[in-house]
């Protein structure tokens, strides 16, 4: 039942769209377009992450928040990049100034 554009089941006169996560047809997916131009279809938050977050190189965990860059490569914490990227990722700290007293 799906479209050229991976569209698939009418309801009440519009077509709803697929998530291309889980497969789910529903009315309020919403579209997520990337810096490279690919666009990806989804229903939930949860999908989205699950498709499109960058993984730790160190624990493996899905990075939701800020996570660390260090030479290109990407880590959840300071304490991941220091303990996988030698002199770069010493220097990596989670917070930035001084600690409140």
């Amino acid at each position: 039942m799906f479209d050229a554009c991976g569209y698939g089941i009418e309801f009440g006169g519009f077509v709803m769209a697929i998530c291309e996560v889980c497969e789910n047809d529903y009315w309020m997916t919403f579209e997520v377009r990337t810096v490279g131009g690919d666009v990806h279809t989804f229903d939930s938050f949860e999908c989205a992450a699950h498709k499109l977050a960058p993984i730790c190189e160190h624990c493996q965990v899905k990075i939701l928040g800020h996570g660390v860059e260090v030479s290109g490569r990407f880590f959840c914490c300071a304490h991941c990049a220091r303990s996988k990227e030698g002199t770069e990722g010493a220097q990596v700290r989670d917070s930035v100034g001084a600690r409140p007293s």
